[in-house]
């Protein structure tokens, strides 16, 4: 099992825990209530910082009903955290777009998060033919 150091940033926020049997993925707080307009971008704050094993990234996504409960996006979609971000103020945060007046309170969960190992070295060989040139258009359809 694999141990991530985790400092919070205030004793009031509920702690992250791993709800075993449902889903792999951890869900991550708010850490302060935040009053959004149409149109506004704001870094929310999520009231923690990790140090994650070596070889680990995180990536952290919106949960399934953020957007419906509170009209937000995430502006850059997935948010990869690499294990160079682990001081003690690397407060890990949101980057959200509101699409409506929205409040989101603190201890409100927004978004989730797992880790995975990092992407091995690769060498890329550049070839004029591939072994399957004739594999019939575009995406898996076939149809062009």
């Amino acid at each position: 099992m694999e141990v991530i150091k985790i400092k919070y940033f205030d004793k009031e926020m509920e702690k992250l825990e791993y709800i075993g049997g449902k889903s792999d993925w951890i869900d991550l707080r708010a850490s302060e209530t935040v009053e959004l307009k149409a149109g506004d971008f704001k870094l929310i704050p999520l009231g923690v910082a990790m140090e994650l094993p070596a070889g680990y990234e995180a990536h952290v996504v919106p949960r399934s009903s953020t957007f419906k409960n509170y009209g937000i996006l995430q502006t850059n979609s997935c948010g990869v955290i690499d294990g160079s971000y682990c001081g003690d103020q690397d407060m890990w945060r949101m980057p959200v777009y509101a699409t409506k007046d929205t409040v989101i309170y603190k201890n409100d969960r927004i978004c989730q998060f797992r880790i995975v190992e990092n992407q091995p070295e690769i060498l890329f060989q550049e070839k004029s033919s591939l072994s399957n040139e004739n594999r019939g258009g575009f995406g898996t359809t076939g149809v062009q």
